[in-house]
């Protein structure tokens, strides 16, 4: 019997499994192309659709089926581009089975690395950091870059392409073990436990002591407000993500940093990976090549099962994920 999981309520703070639901439906048997789900990934950013306003996308509708980012299999097509067997990536309901025009659907290449691969290092989440780097960033050989969020999927591959281009590179993440494992793994040159931390101003400091040129955020909070008071004159501050206030039902208030930004000529922008794609090609085949020069690592945490995909979601808010969280359906 195929499944779906379907979003039953919004969340009030945190995600709980009460707000999810899954159902039986009737296997999908007409159009164009019938899709098997293979792997599903599970993102902070998709908290933010959970709530039911304006936003960069369309919210999610109560008593619908969740979308992310889902490598699949082609099992049966009428459409030439595709062809049973393809193994295809895009934006596609949580189904374990479905139908599809083929439009915006991407084929990818198992023989080149893992399909899980493809909704982490070599999909969005490598594409976020290369990109968000190059747009923003601007890194220069030399420089200080800074990465919260460092042992996640996407700041593991920031502070790698910072290591690649030549900078000094420090992580923020939150145990003993994630620092461990970002400077033996992925060569960062220092880290930082934000959670045993009780200066965390002091602490980026000391581990930036020619300042920081680029700070990568994923986090927000406290760990941005630390961070810009160690910027360098013309530094850049990414804003990727804000995972500490996703599940925030009020607007939190903070140090204002405008006068930051005013003494160190200093820019900070937001970034959104779906501005850029009509440069995709060209930072996923420089993915593709540092992967295979070895230059570039990835770790993933993949959960077994299509019915955890709710709880590997939620698993996201505690840390729980080494890495790119994905579920394999």
């Amino acid at each position: 019997m195929n499944k779906q999981i379907i979003l039953k309520s919004r969340p009030e703070g945190k995600p709980s499994l009460k707000n999810f639901e899954i159902q039986e439906i009737d296997n999908a048997q007409n159009g164009e192309i019938i899709l098997e789900t293979k792997f599903i990934s599970v993102d902070p950013y998709l908290r933010g659709r959970m709530r039911d306003e304006k936003s960069y996308i369309e919210p999610f509708e109560v008593g619908k089926p969740l979308e992310s980012m889902v490598v699949s299999e082609v099992t049966d097509s009428s459409n030439e581009d595709f062809k049973k067997g393809d193994h295809v990536i895009g934006m596609l309901d949580w189904k374990k089975q479905q139908s599809h025009s083929g439009k915006d659907l991407r084929k990818i290449d198992p023989s080149i690395a893992p399909l899980s691969a493809y909704l982490g290092v070599l999909g969005l989440t490598g594409l976020t950091a290369y990109l968000a780097l190059d747009k923003i960033g601007k890194l220069e050989k030399g420089e200080t870059l800074l990465v919260s969020g460092a042992a996640g999927a996407v700041g593991s591959v920031v502070g790698q392409i910072g290591k690649i281009k030549g900078c000094h590179v420090v992580g923020i993440a939150g145990s003993d073990e994630k620092i461990d494992h970002i400077q033996g793994k992925f060569g960062f040159d220092a880290g930082i436990n934000y959670k045993t931390t009780q200066n965390m101003k002091k602490a980026i400091s000391e581990a930036c002591p020619d300042g920081v040129d680029v700070y990568f955020d994923n986090v927000g909070g406290e760990i941005l407000d630390a961070a810009l008071q160690n910027i360098n004159k013309a530094a850049r501050i990414i804003n990727c993500g804000a995972i500490s206030i996703y599940n925030e039902t009020e607007v939190p208030t903070g140090p204002r940093s405008e006068g930051i930004l005013i003494k160190k000529s200093a820019l900070m922008q937001g970034f959104l990976v779906r501005d850029h794609i009509e440069d995709y090609q060209k930072a996923i085949s420089d993915l593709a090549g540092w992967l295979k020069s070895g230059e570039l690592k990835y770790d993933e945490t993949v959960v077994e099962g299509f019915d955890q995909t709710p709880q590997a979601f939620i698993d996201i808010f505690d840390g729980k994920n080494l890495g790119k969280m994905v579920v394999k359906a």
